[in-house]
């Protein structure tokens, strides 16, 4: 080995020991967010806040260290390959990090911190006048936040880098508008069709029962539990490493479907979670690619598999056995599927409607972010589109504008990134039918380790090693598209709803 070649060696050893700790600290943050909304008292915010904005400037200064930077100077272009690939990740999260001054980053950080629990009481009230105030106090933040950044940009198209850094925002705008002029004439074609599908679901059914029912799920999924945890949260979501992968769900006593849906698809998170590569934890290599693909995962098995006639056919007998439900996997498969005419609440959207409720959040807060719609507006703006989008307009905030927990997070740009997962799934979900014979029938018979491992390899195993459009072009052989899902969606509701 030439000096030089031992030179850069010695500095790319050094350089990644400094990026795994700037990681590890950013997921020990990870696990105190997860407490917070988890298992912490209620009285235990102020500390909270103080921990997790200790944490993130601890990290950002990690981020933005001289002796990172110059470790960057000197490895680019000198490395290739992964090592090329880390740098270059490491790159644009230092450069981001380094126009943003620290105590803009603390600021957010414990803003966000403390806006949870305003959250949680406005919405127990109903009432948005109560978060108004923090909420313009984080929009406020975030674009600065922004401006730092790049101050002759869009500011919203900056924040939604930070969730989707490889895929132009042209391209995200463009699919979101094509939904919205695509789906509403197939959900108006479902709602002037004669047929009712089943409902098998009446009365309620004790919490209890249901846990042990989406345990079951989580087991006939293939979930590692040494590896993973099942717990309770008020908005639904998973967490974690290749090591501690755990998912959240939420029980309502008169919709077990809810609380099945959403286990299944913060399975699928935890799924993509735990298949990274173990020995590049700490490391771009052992990190989830951007949230497009993350959500893409997560809607893979929530939809194709979750919501398929061959998962009904294997799970059915689960459902009588612990909810004392009797029906056909029929009936289920079409419980699974129904349509509603009166969507509120997006958790609990059908898989159609779902996407218009995308629309709506992210028309709103790209321009809270822009500066072309006042926070004090926001609940009067949420009702109207929603009764233009939806046909439905909440009786309350806490139906309406309230019901999600982003905002609290200072996450403006994420929504996006959940209907590009969608399409995305649909896309990874045709190519897996083109590589492996008969993927409904491994479903059906509650054999799911070839499809996993397809996810595995052509996706998982990479980390970041690809950009998203990268990816998504080895996976599936094309660009990212709403071809297949809009396809997919055509072809299954025509068939439900004979429209």
């Amino acid at each position: 080995m030439s000096q030089e070649s031992r030179g850069t060696a010695e500095t790319y050893e050094a350089f990644l020991d400094h990026v795994r700790q700037y990681n590890y600290v950013g997921d020990a943050s990870g696990v105190l967010g997860w407490d917070q909304q988890v298992m912490m008292p209620e009285g235990g915010t102020p500390a909270r806040s103080k921990q997790t904005s200790a944490l993130s400037t601890l990290r950002h200064q990690l981020l933005t260290d001289d002796d990172l930077a110059d470790w960057l100077d000197d490895l680019d272009g000198a490395v290739i390959g992964e090592k090329g690939a880390v740098v270059r990740e490491v790159r644009r999260q230092h450069d981001r990090a380094r126009s943003v001054p620290e105590d803009l980053v603390r600021r957010i950080s414990e803003t966000a911190s403390n806006a949870l629990p305003v959250w949680e009481q406005a919405k127990a009230d109903a009432d948005f006048s109560q978060f108004e105030g923090t909420l313009e106090e984080l929009v406020a933040l975030r674009r600065e936040y922004a401006a730092e950044i790049d101050p002759d940009r869009d500011p919203y198209e900056v924040l939604f880098e930070d969730y989707e850094p490889y895929l132009d925002f042209e391209t995200a705008e463009s699919i979101l508008t094509e939904l919205r002029e695509e789906l509403p004439s197939l959900v108006d074609a479902i709602a002037e069709s004669d047929v009712e599908l089943a409902s098998p679901f009446n009365g309620t059914y004790d919490e209890d029962d249901q846990e042990a029912l989406v345990r079951e799920a989580l087991d006939v999924l293939g979930y590692d539990w040494d590896r993973g945890r099942l717990d309770t949260a008020p908005h639904p979501f998973s967490t974690g490493t290749q090591f501690d992968a755990r998912v959240t769900t939420r029980f309502s006593p008169d919709d077990p479907m809810g609380a099945l849906g959403s286990t299944i698809h913060e399975f699928g998170h935890a799924s993509y979670t735990l298949g990274l590569p173990e020995d590049h934890y700490g490391t771009p290599l052992g990190s989830s690619r951007d949230m497009t693909v993350h959500e893409s995962q997560s809607r893979l098995w929530e939809n194709h598999v979750g919501r398929s006639k061959a998962f009904w056919k294997l799970f059915a007998p689960r459902v009588t056995d612990h909810l004392g439900v009797s029906a056909s996997p029929q009936a289920f498969y079409e419980r699974a599927n129904q349509v509603y005419d009166d969507n509120l609440i997006r958790v609990e959207a059908d898989e159609l409607t779902y996407h218009m409720h995308i629309v709506l959040r992210f028309e709103i807060e790209r321009d809270l972010i822009r500066g072309d719609l006042d926070v004090d507006e926001v609940p009067g703006v949420w009702n109207d589109r929603m009764e233009e989008y939806l046909g439905v307009r909440p009786a309350n905030d806490a139906e309406g504008c309230l019901q999600d927990i982003h905002w609290t997070h200072a996450s403006f740009g994420y929504f996006p990134t959940y209907s590009l997962g969608s399409m995305l799934a649909a896309q990874l979900y045709a190519a897996a039918e083109r590589d492996l014979d008969d993927v409904a029938a491994d479903v059906e018979n509650g054999e799911l380790d070839r499809l996993y491992g397809w996810l595995n390899e052509n996706v998982h195993e990479y980390g970041c090693r690809y950009t998203t459009p990268e990816l998504v072009q080895r996976a599936t052989g094309e660009d990212l598209t709403a071809e297949y899902f809009l396809d997919y969606a055509t072809a299954k509701y025509g068939r439900l709803y004979d429209c």
